[in-house]
């Protein structure tokens, strides 16, 4: 497939939500510097957000609500004439999923549906892409995932990305609406200030000098994805549908396709950082979590003519980079730097 002229996101009327997220913030940016139109759904003002701390949210149109709310859904899609949308909007750590089922159901499943039927009952929007993830397939034997293995989350989180996941491609098929999913590994990058998360809170305490903490017993396999790569993928996936509707109902994994344990990537942060003596302290604490999952993208070269544009080791240096700018900028309320 021929990629999209230069011009394709020029003066486009684009929605994000979950647009302070990690993904939403590194695709807002994407689309600014493309010459979108970009309009942001934004539940809750977090300040410490990149898209906030760039002032990146001073150049898009920012519609306060909640995802759940169809009406506030249906007059943004109409009064900014919007005629792509990115669903990004989700609860998205697997830890509160499993401590607030409901908050994370409600918002990660009704959310879904209240963006696709606003979408439905606006005429204007040509393109929808749904964010799934890996963890809608569920546990399964069979390695790695290609797109027609059943969904078979289980757990709180999986299930609500397997049910979101089911909707979108019922609307596709439903009514024709024009709208894809994609399935990415677990994202990591700069701007995500979830500290709890492996990459952030590995480099956080290596540069503080800190052993970093793993919650699980570090042999859990996932497939990790740079946010930059899943950026790209996003916006291509986008131009795809535009040109093929073919597509519509269609999911796409998007993955580096390299398996790692939870223990090698934080080893691999630790001798990037030059501290691999500090070692790590594994906890052996997770519960409810799948233990062995890497994704198959070959649909997504061959369908989308996409691949990631990164390494592994060159997409850790630029995130170490980036949260060694932004520890060494924050400061505690006495004053002193985050990182010594």
């Amino acid at each position: 497939m021929t990629p999209a002229p230069p011009a394709f996101w020029e003066d486009r009327p684009v929605l994000v939500t979950g647009c302070t997220g990690l993904l939403g913030g590194w695709l807002t940016a994407a689309l600014v510097e493309r010459g979108a139109r970009v309009v942001g759904l934004v539940r809750d003002w977090v300040p410490e957000a990149e898209l906030v701390r760039s002032r990146l949210v001073d150049r898009i149109s920012v519609v306060r609500g909640d995802v759940r709310d169809q009406e506030t859904v249906e007059r943004a899609l109409g009064e900014y004439e919007v005629q792509t949308v990115f669903h990004l909007a989700a609860q998205a750590i697997v830890g509160i999923a499993n401590a607030n089922p409901v908050s994370t159901l409600d918002t990660n499943i009704r959310g879904t549906w209240c963006v696709l039927e606003a979408c439905r009952r606006s005429p204007r929007v040509k393109q929808i892409i749904v964010a799934s993830s890996d963890k809608a397939y569920g546990a399964h034997d069979r390695l790695p995932y290609t797109e027609d293995a059943p969904l078979e989350g289980r757990h709180p989180y999986d299930v609500s990305k397997s049910c979101a996941d089911l909707l979108a491609r019922s609307y596709a098929e439903t009514y024709r609406l024009p709208v894809a999913v994609t399935r990415c590994g677990n994202l990591y990058g700069g701007g995500d200030l979830n500290w709890n998360r492996l990459v952030p809170g590995t480099i956080r305490s290596a540069l503080r000098g800190e052993r970093p903490v793993i919650r699980s017993d570090g042999s859990y396999i996932r497939d990790y994805f740079y946010v930059e790569d899943g950026a790209f993928a996003y916006l291509r996936l986008a131009e795809a549908l535009a040109a093929d509707d073919s597509l519509f109902g269609h999911a796409f994994n998007f993955s580096n396709e390299a398996q790692l344990t939870v223990r090698q990537l934080a080893e691999q942060i630790l001798r990037l950082l030059g501290r691999a003596d500090l070692g790590l302290d594994i906890r052996a604490e997770a519960q409810h979590e799948i233990r062995h999952q890497y994704l198959d993208a070959s649909k997504a070269r061959q369908r989308l003519g996409w691949q990631p544009r990164f390494t592994l080791d060159e997409a850790l240096t630029r995130t170490i980079a980036w949260y060694r700018a932004f520890l060494e900028s924050s400061r505690l309320p006495d004053g002193r730097p985050l990182v010594p």
